[in-house]
């Protein structure tokens, strides 16, 4: 099991805690950022314990979510329970188990920075998108200065050995251009983390949370993380 996927499996139950507090304001915030018509087949990568595909359930006509963690996926099938357009499937996002074609909107939530090679992510939800499907790409973003980028970076992975790197708002876009999607719409959204639950949040303790403490500028608590939301059209 890969380290992410280890962190993950071992904090399952806190991860679906905090993501049934905040379902009714990311729904919210998905159908009016989405503005789905409500008759799509939906795809949700690195679903986890359900979040962005429950969140879509009832604005679309079916959704689909994957995710490599058995324990995740067992917490998010409890949360889908009676849902009928809901399904959720074991499966690597890098590699998904789908035709080209196959999804009228994909999205990932706060997935990319957790991935070694996230522009394959970025691949495989062009490949099973339809053309003039949409798009959409949730993410922390990594500050614009590179020497601050690398200090964020470096407090992450000391938090969670599952992270991998933040991208800045710049190479997203390079990405999602190289790709051939087009940028609909999009925001930057500030989001202060309470330092404790955030440690918590991800297992982090003892020596291991106060050697990420000691990582951040005594002026980072509370911590002030940009997440980026893009909402993009398959050419």
């Amino acid at each position: 099991m890969s380290s992410s996927a280890d962190r993950f499996a071992r904090t399952a139950a806190r991860l679906a805690a905090r993501q049934d507090a905040r379902a009714a304001g990311l729904a919210e915030e998905v159908r009016r950022f989405v503005l789905p018509r409500g008759d799509e087949r939906a795809l949700d990568v690195g679903t986890g314990a359900g979040a962005l595909a429950l969140a879509l359930a009832p604005l679309v006509r079916e959704v689909v979510g994957v995710d490599p963690v058995p324990e995740l996926l067992t917490l998010a099938r409890e949360r889908a329970a009676g849902l009928a357009n809901v399904e959720l499937v074991e499966g690597d996002g890098t590699a998904l188990p789908f035709e080209d074609f196959s999804f009228d909107l994909s999205g990932t939530l706060r997935t990319l920075h957790h991935v070694h090679r996230p522009e394959l992510i970025v691949a495989e939800l062009v490949r099973v998108t339809r053309p003039g499907g949409r798009v959409l790409v949730v993410d922390q973003l990594a500050p614009s200065d590179p020497l601050e980028a690398l200090t964020v970076d470096r407090f992450e992975r000391a938090r969670d050995p599952g992270h991998e790197r933040l991208l800045p708002d710049g190479d997203l876009r390079q990405l999602f251009e190289a790709n051939g999607l087009v940028l609909l719409r999009d925001r930057h959204e500030p989001e202060e983390r309470d330092l404790d639950a955030y440690l918590e949040l991800a297992g982090c303790e003892g020596d291991a949370a106060e050697r990420a403490r000691s990582l951040l500028p005594a002026a980072r608590e509370p911590l002030l993380a940009v997440v980026g939301w893009y909402l993009l059209e398959r050419r």
